[in-house]
């Protein structure tokens, strides 16, 4: 059973018996309902109207700050990354399942491991890196390829839209984990990077992995071969 489950449900009864109070002292209060009315002072319908109107684009002016602040602070912390590295840099997109596999790697950090709404990624001959800062970036977690189990690409459900993926399987101190990473596109307006270049990224990092542990002396994992196509006719063919 979800262990939130029990806190959920004495939320909804909490809100239930509200909602339930609220209906009934309308129901029984009608009257005083009915004569209070009346007496309370008008609304300024065109006072309110340009409150409203200035409060909603005060709201839409922070959030475009915010937005053009966080995408300053990523292209700075990308361009460090860049000139002091010698492997390919990626944006990531926080999730909080991401987050979560991550802390449930964590053996010799001391405190929880955090990224930033938009992360960076480094891949070298080192391995695996995740990112935060600007200008001067701060690693928040590292994984040797010796480490990386696989690397896949699948896809995930964010909101109502379905993402591709690049999943990391990392083993630590007898702990196994996936990492689903949703890689960020770089052109203004997208949100998750898709297609060919998601698959070429995918095909860089597995080339890198097994490079790596070659390098080791540690045996690469199998390359996973195309399913054949087996036609109806054919199978009977054979079968004969």
């Amino acid at each position: 059973m979800n262990a939130a489950a029990p806190h959920r449900a004495a939320l909804t009864v909490i809100i239930t018996l509200c909602a339930a109070l609220v209906v009934g002292g309308l129901v029984f209060g009608a009257g005083r309902v009915e004569h209070l009315v009346p007496l309370l002072p008008a609304i300024p319908t065109g006072g309110a109207a340009a409150t409203v109107a200035a409060g909603v684009a005060v709201g839409a002016a922070i959030w475009l700050f915010v937005r053009l602040a966080q995408s300053a602070r990523c292209r700075a912390r990308r361009r460090a990354l860049e000139a002091s590295v010698r492997g390919h840099v990626s944006c990531g997109i926080r999730t909080r399942l991401l987050v979560a596999e991550l802390n449930e790697l964590r053996t010799a950090e001391p405190r929880e491991i955090r990224l930033a709404a938009r992360y960076s990624i480094v891949v070298d001959e080192l391995g695996v890196s995740f990112w935060n800062g600007g200008r001067r970036p701060r690693r928040a977690a590292l994984f040797p390829w010796r480490e990386v189990r696989n690397i896949r690409s699948d896809s995930i459900v964010v909101g109502g839209s379905v993402v591709p993926a690049l999943v990391l399987r990392v083993r630590r101190g007898g702990t196994s984990a996936e990492l689903p990473i949703i890689l960020s596109a770089p052109r203004p307006g997208a949100y998750a990077l898709t297609d060919a270049p998601f698959y070429a990224l995918v095909r860089s990092w597995k080339a890198l992995h097994r490079e790596a542990l070659r390098a080791e002396g540690i045996e690469p994992p199998p390359v996973t071969g195309a399913i054949p196509v087996i036609r109806p006719g054919q199978a009977y063919a054979e079968a004969r």
